[in-house]
C-alpha cells in the first residue's frame, strides 16, 4: 500500500551526488509537516558515524543514507550504501503508519543501494551492527 506521499526531486539530486560524486556522507530525509512529500532533512560530510546517530530523532521517524566505507580483510577498501528506516518505538503511531507506508516511494527511487538497515532503537543501528550487515558479501 502506497501513502500517497510523494518524493521530492532534490532527494534524488542528493542522493546522486552523494553516490556518484561522494558530495555529502550521509542524507537525512523526512515527510514533510503536511504529510504529502518526503524531503531532505539534512546532509553531512562528516565522517564520524556518531554524528550521523545523533542527527536521528529519539521520536520521529526518519529515512537515511549513509556511505559506510570499511576495509574487507584480503579485498581492501569497501563502499556500500545503506538505506535506513529509522522509526522509533517512541514515535507516534500515525506518523509510523505514514512512514511505512511511505518507504517505498522512496526506496525505489534510489538506485544503487547494497544494504538495508531497520532501526527502532540504538542498538539496531550501532556501527558494528551495520558493518556486519554491509559486509557480507562485499
Amino acid at each position: 500500500m502506497s501513502s500517497g506521499v510523494a518524493v521530492n526531486p532534490e532527494c534524488l539530486d542528493q542522493y546522486n551526488a552523494l553516490k556518484l560524486k561522494k558530495a555529502s556522507k550521509y542524507i537525512i530525509f523526512k515527510i514533510n509537516d503536511d504529510n504529502t512529500e518526503i524531503v531532505v532533512e539534512k546532509k553531512s560530510d562528516s565522517q564520524n558515524y556518531e554524528d550521523f546517530l545523533n542527527d536521528l530523532p529519539e521520536t520521529a521517524c526518519r529515512w537515511a543514507v549513509y556511505d559506510l566505507e570499511f576495509e574487507k580483510e584480503g579485498a581492501g577498501k569497501r563502499n556500500k550504501i545503506c538505506f535506513f528506516s529509522w522509526s522509533p518505538d517512541d514515535a507516534k503511531i500515525k506518523a509510523k503508519m505514514v512512514f511505512a507506508s511511505s518507504k517505498d516511494a522512496l526506496r525505489r527511487s534510489l538506485v544503487g543501494i547494497a544494504t538495508e538497515i531497520q532501526g527502532t532503537d540504538s542498538s539496531e543501528v550501532a556501527y558494528e551492527v551495520v558493518l556486519d550487515k554491509a559486509s557480507r558479501g562485499a
